[in-house]
């Protein structure tokens, strides 16, 4: 296919006369000196193209000779170090918070950050691997990662009514920042993706084909508004430095922030590693 026949040049004439074994001259019989076979000569970029690819390694998750576990383990001890760095800012440095109309607006703004945090970094990170930390059958991780995203927006929606009611006691205006439009995305986005997760896997009037179809778009864009809300907290972090913070303020938050991009990129190894190797 796509080769050229070719017959070397040096073979000799195939009709020669060669002596019979009588020896007579005039018993002289008509024989082929030689048998001219074909060969078939394979062009060189077809050679080269066969080599590549019997050397080519095959790309896929397993490439990284590793498997999810050590990003799950890793995952849980940094969600442990968000989740106790957040209570330490909001419980000692800015004292708690409060959902009463005399107290402190900054009592109930402090409360934004701590639910915001808990339910769309920890939790949805959880939810996220939940495929990979729940042990048991697929319908039982279905379910935990369903739950996780629910009680993640539920925790969502506390923080978002806390940022609202904080501005309108304050008389700030809303959605002005960077952060607050972020935050907005995100969470519009989060709902969409979880209804229409709801409809395609849940819904028992789902046709397996377009579960099929839809799951490698469900993975990216679970992927994808997840490092939003990372994206999110680390611009609503940034908010709360000032000039005249305390300096031990102003590390716990920094390190908060750290801790918080350090536990984004370590889910989402855990989602693209193989759970076995």
């Amino acid at each position: 296919m796509g080769g050229k026949l070719t017959t070397p040049n040096i073979l000799p004439p195939c009709d020669r006369y060669m002596p019979s074994r009588g020896g007579g001259a005039g018993n002289a019989q008509r024989q082929p000196a030689v048998v001219v076979v074909a060969v078939a000569e394979v062009p060189a970029r077809t050679r080269t193209t066969r080599r590549r690819r019997a050397t080519m390694p095959v790309k896929s998750s397993a490439s990284f000779r590793m498997t999810a576990l050590p990003m799950v383990v890793a995952a849980q001890l940094l969600a442990a170090a968000v989740l106790t760095l957040t209570l330490v800012w909001v419980l000692h440095f800015r004292g708690g918070f409060s959902w009463e109309l005399k107290s402190n607006p900054l009592y109930v703004y402090t409360a934004h950050p701590l639910f915001m945090v808990i339910g769309f970094v920890i939790c949805t990170g959880e939810a996220v691997m939940a495929y990979r930390i729940v042990l048991g059958p697929r319908e039982a991780r279905k379910a935990v990662h369903l739950l996780l995203h629910l009680v993640a927006m539920a925790f969502g929606a506390i923080g978002l009514y806390a940022a609202f009611k904080y501005h309108r006691d304050a008389g700030f205006p809303d959605i002005h920042s960077l952060h607050s439009w972020l935050g907005i995305a995100t969470i519009s986005l989060y709902a969409l993706q979880w209804l229409v997760a709801f409809v395609y896997f849940v819904f028992p009037g789902a046709v397996m084909t377009m579960r099929a179809d839809y799951a490698p778009w469900h993975i990216f864009f679970g992927i994808f508004i997840f490092l939003m809300a990372i994206l999110t907290a680390e611009t609503g972090l940034a908010k709360f430095v000032f000039p005249n913070n305390y300096p031990s303020e102003a590390f716990v938050i920094n390190f908060t922030g750290l801790a918080i991009l350090m536990f984004g990129v370590v889910v989402v190894l855990a989602v693209i590693l193989p759970s076995r190797y």
